[in-house]
């Protein structure tokens, strides 16, 4: 049962859940888009071609049809502020995981570890083995074995 927790555990951590919740929320939203545009906007207008009627005119509505553009614009409208939130939600969180990241690589003293690179040779700037003195590329004699460099 603990191995199951731990990996249910890990399973959160990766950010396999909140992708889902994602897609999850974009199409319920995108859905209501897509409803709104066929109820709305594409079934009217079969209707008048096929000779049907419509008497009700109301806000962004068509003259003589059913074409409602103003239920449409709401359905964009809130598809855009649910993927807004969504968005703002998604860069909250790995802002948050990021903090953590920088948290984890602090040394003991509570300094940040600096990240180095790994030696490059400077005749032909390819990557070379920690303590080489001579370039596997060019050949080329280094001045002092290869050492890595801190990161800028």
């Amino acid at each position: 049962m603990k191995k199951l927790l731990d990996e249910f555990k890990e399973f959160i951590n990766r950010g396999n859940v909140m992708d889902l919740a994602v897609g999850v929320i974009i199409g319920g939203a995108f859905t209501a888009i897509v409803t709104s545009l066929t109820t709305d906007i594409i079934n009217p207008l079969i209707t008048v071609i096929a000779g049907g009627g419509a008497d009700s005119i109301s806000g962004l509505v068509v003259p003589g049809t059913d074409i409602d553009f103003g239920k449409f614009l709401s359905a964009v409208i809130n598809f855009l502020i649910v993927a807004l939130v969504v968005f703002f939600l998604v860069k909250g969180l790995n802002k948050l995981q990021n903090a953590g990241t920088k948290v984890l690589h602090h040394g003991k003293d509570g300094e940040a570890e600096v990240e180095m690179l790994p030696p490059t040779c400077p005749f032909c700037l390819e990557e070379v083995k920690e303590g080489a003195t001579r370039c596997p590329h060019c050949a080329g004699e280094l001045p002092k074995p290869a050492a890595p460099t801190p990161k800028e």
